[in-house]
């Protein structure tokens, strides 16, 4: 039998949170600085640069040195490919974790989907806006939408990493009241990234119709899990 692949270095790298945090704001291909990076996740310059040598020893990413600044990009379209694998796995995992050891709400009716500029708008997006509300990921402080300590862990379970959104150049997260809706739904960075999620887990489709989405059997019944419990 042929020898079977170590990838045990690679899921070590990975194991550390502000690591796998710092390759997923990394996932759009660009080069971003080390300290960047270190403001993204919330740690000093040395700390962060410590974690980024570490990964670019693995093979994981790439450094180039340009003046007296440091930049660091994915080595490879692999290997974004399998951070985005290993969030799926993660998000699939929690599900169930969460499904054994919490009462679930009732799932969501078969809804309506639609995109709204560029996150989740529609019945669905609605719904799915009002359960995060309810089981505490998001809440509203000072007129403004911030997600809490439990919705950082709760969105990091499912590959999203909230800090990491920051450096969008846009709000994190925000309620969107727009495409002629009569109750917000997600907007901002966040609300973008959750559509991208669905979108590549086949859980919902793109339609002939401008801004409708199919939603899939496996996509009702999966994000109906999302939010259903605090």
């Amino acid at each position: 039998m042929e020898q079977a692949p170590c990838i045990s270095q690679i899921a070590a790298l990975l194991a550390d949170p502000k690591r796998s945090a710092m390759m997923w704001a990394l996932l759009d291909g660009a080069s971003r600085t080390a300290d960047e990076l270190a403001l993204l996740v919330g740690l000093s310059t040395s700390s962060a640069g410590a974690h980024l040598g570490r990964l670019a020893a693995g093979g994981l990413l790439r450094q180039e040195t340009r003046g007296k600044k440091r930049f660091f990009r994915m080595a490879a379209p692999e290997v974004g490919l399998a951070v985005q694998a290993l969030a799926s796995a993660s998000m699939a995992s929690a599900e169930t974790i969460n499904r054994n050891l919490a009462q679930p709400l009732p799932p969501l009716p078969l809804l309506r989907a639609s995109i709204c500029e560029d996150h989740l708008g529609g019945e669905l997006g609605t719904a799915l806006y009002q359960r995060m509300l309810g089981a505490g990921w998001i809440e509203q402080s000072d007129q403004r939408l911030e997600v809490t300590s439990v919705g950082i862990t709760r969105f990091a379970e499912r590959g999203i990493f909230v800090p990491a959104l920051a450096h969008r150049q846009r709000e994190t997260v925000c309620a969107c009241v727009e495409c002629n809706d009569a109750n917000p739904h997600l907007g901002g960075a966040l609300g973008a990234g959750l559509l991208q999620l669905f979108m590549q887990l086949g859980w919902l489709r793109a339609t002939e119709e401008a801004s409708t989405l199919q939603v899939s059997s496996n996509g009702q019944r999966e994000i109906s899990k999302i939010a259903s419990a605090a």
